[in-house]
């Protein structure tokens, strides 16, 4: 018996379409992000997706996120499992600052070097490691075992750490998942064995 994880990336905030360092900074969404959760809902609604447990993290855009879907999918009076463990990962120094100035204050190549690399962490703030040691182990405990057991779980979350689940299931090295784009408002659904194993990834 296998289960579903669904997992997807708010849709865009203030901060994304402003091009700010985010990180656990809590904007809300924009027009665009709240089309992009509808219609992410519409299309798991169309699919006959109705999930049987749903988590997000502490931060409002994935919290609004996740509740715009479920109306699109006329779900209603469940429970939501909110955890800062699945927060986006903290920026520290940089949140809240410009990407553009960012770069003129520290330069191109450390900035990149902050949003790149996979183990050195901006000032006062997390690498995507860091961002893996908490998330996964949270994954692990409370989202893997439903899974196991046949359910369909949906997770609402941010790019980063839905990109260290995603590291974990498609066994991804550092360099791979870098290079990987998590879209806003876009589900990534797989299948997951009863032994925890991925099966299939599932386009809808």
């Amino acid at each position: 018996m296998s289960g579903t994880l669904i997992l997807v990336r708010h849709g865009q905030s203030e901060w994304n379409l402003k091009n700010l360092f985010t990180g656990w900074k809590n904007p809300g969404l924009t027009e665009k992000g709240i089309a992009e959760a509808k219609a992410t809902g519409q299309k798991l609604k169309a699919a006959g997706y109705v999930p049987d447990a749903y988590f997000t993290s502490a931060l409002k855009r994935a919290q609004h996120t996740l509740d715009l879907m479920l109306e699109e999918m006329d779900i209603e009076d469940v429970t939501i499992v909110r955890n800062k463990l699945l927060n986006e990962r903290d920026y520290g120094d940089l949140a809240g600052l410009n990407k553009d100035d960012a770069r003129e204050k520290w330069g191109d190549e450390q900035v990149h070097i902050w949003r790149r690399s996979f183990d050195t962490p901006p000032p006062g703030g997390e690498s995507l490691k860091d961002t893996a040691a908490r998330t996964l182990p949270y994954y692990e405990a409370e989202i893997l075992p439903l899974l196991k057991q046949g359910k369909t779980v949906l997770v609402a979350a941010h790019g980063n750490s839905l990109r260290s689940i995603v590291m974990d299931i498609e066994s991804l090295s550092p360099d791979e998942i870098l290079k990987r784009e998590i879209a806003t408002g876009e589900p990534v659904i797989y299948k997951i064995s009863g032994d925890g194993k991925l099966e299939e990834t599932v386009e809808i």
